[in-house]
């Protein structure tokens, strides 16, 4: 799925997933690269490492490779791809 995504508070990059996934257990910390989720549908991609305030975040998993891409100004489209282990 493609996603458009904004850039927030220059930690992260924000947008809204087509439906909404069920709620699971949720922390507070974040490390570089972390994939996440702060509702149901709010989908981010933290590029700096770091914590949130409650009830937390869904971790969803990590991104592969460099994230210095995504610390820049400006919306940018990502391309989500669920890898089967």
């Amino acid at each position: 799925m493609t996603i458009e995504l904004s850039d927030h508070l220059r930690q992260k990059k924000t947008g809204s997933l087509p439906l909404p996934l069920p709620e699971v257990s949720r922390q507070r910390d974040f490390e570089l690269g972390t994939l996440g989720l702060w509702g149901p549908d709010h989908f981010v991609i933290y590029y700096r490492k770091g914590r949130v305030p409650q009830p937390g975040i869904v971790i969803l998993g990590n991104v592969i490779g460099d994230v210095s891409v995504f610390d820049r100004l400006g919306p940018i489209a990502v391309r989500i791809e669920v890898e089967n282990r």
